[in-house]
């Protein structure tokens, strides 16, 4: 089965992401779990064309070290997640409840 073929995984273990998480209100927290769930639902290719995610790569924040892009992704109209590819991993580093600070505007 090709790569794109499966559906994607998950990695939420960045410190980053952990970090805001625990300081998340609970009904952020629910949004986010619908939209992860939604997710690990999904291929690679539907995940590009899914118009409710919006996966939009951001060059206003630089990307970690050894990473191409780093990618904004929606969680909900105000919500954002920020995660890059890795194979089928989609790893995210970032759960941003303002929806400009994704983009690094702020």
């Amino acid at each position: 089965m090709a790569q794109n073929a499966k559906p994607v995984q998950l990695d939420l273990h960045s410190p980053q992401f952990q970090e805001r998480w625990v300081d998340l209100e609970g009904d952020v927290q629910e949004r986010a779990i619908a939209a992860f769930e939604k997710i690990t639902q999904l291929t690679w290719n539907a995940v590009y064309q899914d118009k409710g995610l919006r996966w939009e790569r951001i060059q206003s924040i630089p990307a970690p070290s050894g990473v191409d892009s780093l990618y904004t992704f929606r969680i909900s109209k105000a919500i954002r997640g920020i995660a890059y590819r890795d194979g089928n991993f989609m790893r995210v580093l970032l759960i941003e409840p303002d929806h400009d600070a994704a983009y690094g505007k702020k």
